[in-house]
This record gives structure tokens, sequence and C-alpha cells, in this order.
């Protein structure tokens, strides 16, 4: 790589991320968080005048004004969903990146920086609210989910609509059956998937939700019984969390105080549970995982509502590939690679699997036939 294209790079980044950490403090509601965001958009304001001003002592001007489309994608999440929503994907990416300036030896000052942006970024992934008595050390966790990422669950959602419902249409039509059957065929496996999964979804929120009030419940009963050897858990806990012994004992006495407090503070610090969610709304995560998976398996059967035979099936496809595509374009967003080669592996991998389920309806309705 040359070295004006590594500068063009190091802009770019540096330019992407300043956006991406205004929005972020822009939207966020809580001011020791939005100071935070914009101390870290400041840092990368000032890497990127670095960058910018080397690139026009080196006589170019051609180089890059505003943020990716990665980014600007990032930016609208935030926007439409909150800072949440896309903050463990930033965390994720700022890891991965934590050390691309180690190699570049007039970057030094800089990849110190972004060590500590990494560092930053993944401990406000992990905590909501401002810093403080019982919330020591990461006690709370923000925005939690089932997967720990929003926005990789609802991808999940629509590619597993996409690449079920594809798959089972070109079986059906592999196997010769009319476009009115294959048709049928894609909507009752939208409706069956749909459902599937919304149970699914119910059932598993609902039994995390039960399972956490359970222990709750037996956390309760202890911290009533034997309140000294839960003070003595809470002092062990941060202990291993860095802090030193007499400070430690010193925090869990004065959290042991309130048994309101103490209760919600070893269940988030023991247990890993935070009260005030219990897993979350069952009824809505039944719904948002049955809009999701249908939203991915209407993909394949839309050309089959006015299409006849092989021109249905052909649009199918075509229709598939493209959502296949921008599946693997969103999924980019939190697995560090392009938009064309996600998109590309989505498509291949989804084509892949259609065209084998194709191969076996053709085996079998020759068999039937």
């Amino acid at each position: 790589m040359s070295q004006i294209q590594r500068y063009r790079d190091n802009l770019q980044d540096e330019i992407d991320g300043a956006a991406l950490y205004t929005a972020l403090s822009r939207h966020e509601r809580d001011e020791t968080r939005q100071d935070l965001f914009l101390q870290l958009a400041q840092a990368e304001n000032e890497h990127a005048d670095v960058w910018r001003d080397r690139l026009m002592a080196a006589g170019v001007s051609d180089f890059p004004l505003g943020p990716s489309l990665k980014t600007r994608l990032l930016i609208r999440l935030v926007r439409y969903f909150g800072p949440g929503f896309v903050l463990p994907v930033v965390a994720a990416n700022e890891f991965a990146d934590r050390n691309k300036y180690a190699g570049q030896s007039d970057a030094l000052r800089m990849s110190a920086d972004e060590h500590g942006h990494a560092a930053v970024i993944r401990a406000a992934a992990g905590h909501g609210g401002p810093v403080g008595g019982a919330d020591i050390a990461g006690a709370e966790r923000w925005h939690r989910g089932g997967s720990g990422n929003e926005l990789r669950a609802a991808v999940l959602g629509v590619n597993d609509g996409l690449v079920s419902n594809f798959c089972l249409v070109m079986g059906v039509a592999g196997a010769g059956a009319a476009s009115a059957t294959v048709l049928l065929t894609g909507v009752a496996g939208l409706v069956a998937g749909a459902l599937s999964m919304a149970l699914g979804e119910w059932l598993s929120v609902t039994n995390a939700s039960e399972l956490a009030r359970t222990q709750i419940e037996k956390e309760a009963e202890e911290l009533e019984q034997t309140p000294e050897a839960e003070k003595k858990e809470l002092a062990l806990i941060y202990q291993a969390k860095g802090i030193e012994r007499e400070h430690a004992w010193e925090i869990a006495s004065k959290v042991m105080e309130n048994r309101e407090t103490a209760l919600d503070t070893l269940v988030r610090e023991e247990l890993g549970i935070d009260p005030s969610e219990l897993g979350g709304n069952p009824w809505s995560a039944a719904g948002v995982s049955l809009l999701l998976f249908a939203l991915g398996a209407i993909f394949p059967i839309f050309p089959f509502l006015w299409l006849d035979n092989s021109q249905a099936i052909v649009a199918s496809i075509v229709l598939s590939l493209i959502g296949l595509g921008a599946v693997g374009m969103v999924t980019s967003l939190f697995n560090g690679r392009s938009f064309g080669y996600s998109a590309i592996r989505q498509i291949v991998f989804g084509g892949v699997a259609a065209a084998i389920t194709f191969g076996v309806g053709i085996l079998f309705g020759a068999s039937v036939a």
C-alpha cells in the first residue's frame, strides 16, 4: 500500500469514527454518556486533522470529506433505534481495529489513543447510566438482549425467513409443481415458519424471565437469612474486579445498609441479571420475531403472485439473491468485512442451498412421476 493511500484510509477511518460518535452523543439521553461520546468524537477529529494535513502537505487534494456508506447506515440506525441498538457493534469494531496503527511508526500516539477508545467504548456497551455507588465496576448491563446485540438478532431473523423459504420454494418448483402450488407452499412456509419462530421466542423469553424471578427470590431469601455471608460475597466480587480489599469491604458495607439496594446490587453482580428487565416482554419479542421472519420469507414467493412457471422461478431467484445481498451488506456492520465481500458471501451460500433443494426437487419429482 502506498503512503498516500494509507493516509487516505486512515483519514476515512477517523472521519467515520468522529461522525458516529457525534451521532451517538446527539441521541444519547444520559448527560454523562453524551459527554463521553463527544470527547471520543473530538479525539477522532484531531486524528483526522493529522492525516488531512499530511495529505495536503503531499500535494493531495482529493481526500475523503464525509463518512462512508457503512457509517451513514449506522448513524441512521442510531437515529431510528437509539444508541443502544448499535453500540455493541461499535464496541466490537473498535476492539477489532485497536491495533490498526500498531505497525505505523508515524502514528504511535494515535495507536495508544485507539487502544483507550476500544476500552472505553467496550465499557460503555456493557454499562448503562452514570458510574457510582452500587454501579461500580460495570454492575449494570445496558439494553441487555438475548444475544447482546439487537441488530445482529434482527438480521438473523430476516435471513432465517429468506433462506428457509427460498429453499422450500425452489424445492417445490424443482419438482415441477404449478405456480399456484408453489405459491401456496411458500405462503404456508412463511406462516408456519413465522409462527414457529414467534412461539420459540415467546418460550425463550418467558422461561428466561421465570428463571430470573426464581433466582431473585432465592437471593432475597439468602439476603434475609444470611446478610453477613452475602456482604462477604459482594466484597469478594469487588475484589475480583481489582478493588483493594479494604475498599471493597467499605463499598459492600455501604451497599448492604439498604436491603432494597443490596438486593438489586447482588442480583446484578452475583447473578448478572437486570431486575428492571427480567428478560423483556415475551409478547413483543414474539411479535418482532414473527415480523422479521415473514419479511425475509416473502421475497421468494412474491413473484409467484403475478408470474407463472419459469418466469416466476427466475424472478424468485433474482429477488431472493438481491435480498441475500442486502442481508450480507447489513452483516458487514458487525463482521468487519466490506459491503461487497459480505453481500457476495451471503449470495453464494444462500444460492448454493437453494440450488441443492432445487436439485432434490427435480430428483424427487422425477421419481414420483
